[in-house]
């Protein structure tokens, strides 16, 4: 086959020049008849090759016969399946080849969204490990939520996934925007609605704000792959190279990554345009935020017991001693744990992001201690009789009454009696 410079060159030689097809093929060193094929074509030589044979051939129909019933097995179990022990590269290829052949097609819309429609909702977990306190460390859940029409992302670490945190973190974001999307999508999140059904923190939060919690189909990651993507773009672009001291700091570090980075980069699915240049309509069209916060946090109610602690998200709190065998009313937030009884705060801790950890108020700790000393004296008292002259009258042994009166009392039991008895006697 003649090479594309040769064929070109004939077709100017011929064509510009004039030369004869005799002084061409000399020029060129390529036969007469080579240059009449040249002249003669009307489209450049192709260098595709013709359909080579493969060591896959053989075995074909087998493959055919394994995606026919089981139209997703993976390449590597259909290897096993026939026997396979050459290339495995090839073998793929020709997988890929013919799986489209018998799955049917899945077509996807292009999706696109009005100011102050949605915001898709999500948690990442960073897999790197987050100090939080006293040496240890931990892995963190990752609230994201994604605008669908200006594609800002806000992000918020959070201390765990049960419901009153995953709340509280949205109501940050939302706090933070001035306003909330009309429709917040969730996958099927235990703490939102593993059921297919809204979760009673979940659906009274959403009713609080006055917007929908709309959860996506099961196993449809793409229902919501605006925030799935961000998540990934997280792990390459945020993540790679920083060093975190603590929870707090992960999330100034996150949040002035997205002002700077993440929201002010062109996105060509929003018209070649910046997220942040979008922001102002899509917030101008979401819902007004209500004049009440709704219910965040995780809640607890429970009768303190003898050792004053109550136990939240698996960490030990002291409360306020007094409080021993009433109720106790627990609600802890991302930064805070307060404790009430009867409308009281008997307990304002820190919120502790570790885990089996002891809390305690010193506070707490001298206030049992006086109520243990005040229990001692009174129990003191109660085993010390006084005259009505104020002496104190001893208390005596109740063998002393017995010798007073002449009684002898064997405190040894009557086995004749005992053996009556067992007899059925009386």
């Amino acid at each position: 086959m003649i090479a594309l410079e040769d064929w070109a060159e004939i077709r100017r030689l011929h064509r510009a020049e004039g030369v004869p097809i005799k002084e061409i093929a000399r020029r060129l060193g390529v036969a007469r008849n080579t240059v009449r094929s040249a002249l003669r074509a009307q489209a450049p030589p192709s260098r595709e090759r013709g359909p080579r044979g493969s060591l896959v051939d053989g075995v074909e129909p087998q493959i055919r016969a394994l995606l026919a019933e089981f139209p997703r097995m993976p390449a590597t179990v259909i290897a096993e399946r026939i026997g396979w022990t050459k290339s495995l590269t090839i073998l793929k290829d020709r997988v890929r080849e013919l799986r489209p052949l018998f799955v049917p097609p899945d077509p996807t819309d292009r999706v696109e969204y009005d100011p102050g429609e949605v915001a898709q909702c999500d948690l990442w977990f960073p897999p790197q490990p987050i100090p939080v306190g006293s040496g240890a460390e931990r892995i963190l859940p990752v609230l994201a939520m994604t605008c669908g029409y200006s594609r800002v992302t806000d992000a918020v670490m959070i201390p765990s996934r049960k419901a009153g945190d995953i709340l509280a973190g949205m109501w940050e974001i939302v706090a933070g925007w001035g306003a909330c999307p009309r429709t917040l999508v969730w996958d099927r999140e235990a703490a939102i609605g593993g059921t297919g059904k809204l979760t009673t923190e979940a659906a009274s939060f959403a009713g609080t704000i006055g917007v929908r919690i709309r959860l996506a189909p099961r196993r449809d990651p793409e229902f919501k792959g605006l925030v799935e993507r961000r998540n990934g773009f997280f792990e390459t672009s945020f993540l790679p190279g920083r060093v975190f001291t603590s929870p707090f700091d992960f999330n100034v570090q996150i949040s002035d990554w997205l002002v700077q980075r993440a929201n002010t980069r062109v996105l060509r699915a929003i018209g070649s345009m910046t997220p942040t240049a979008r922001w102002a309509a899509d917030r101008a069209a979401m819902v007004a935020l209500p004049p009440v916060a709704p219910a965040i946090g995780l809640t607890h109610r429970v009768r303190l017991g003898r050792d004053y602690y109550v136990r939240i998200d698996g960490n030990d709190y002291s409360v306020d001693p007094r409080c021993i065998g009433r109720f106790v009313d627990v609600l802890a937030t991302p930064s805070r744990m307060v404790a009430s009884c009867a409308g009281q705060v008997v307990a304002d801790h820190d919120r502790d992001w570790g885990h089996a950890r002891t809390i305690t108020d010193p506070e707490h700790q001298a206030t049992a201690r006086l109520l243990r000393q005040d229990l001692a004296a009174r129990r003191r008292q109660a085993s010390t009789r006084l005259h009505a002259d104020g002496h104190v009258v001893a208390i005596r042994a109740l063998p002393d009454y017995d010798a007073l009166f002449g009684v002898d009392f064997d405190p040894r039991p009557n086995l004749e009696a005992v053996q009556e008895c067992a007899a059925g006697g009386t």
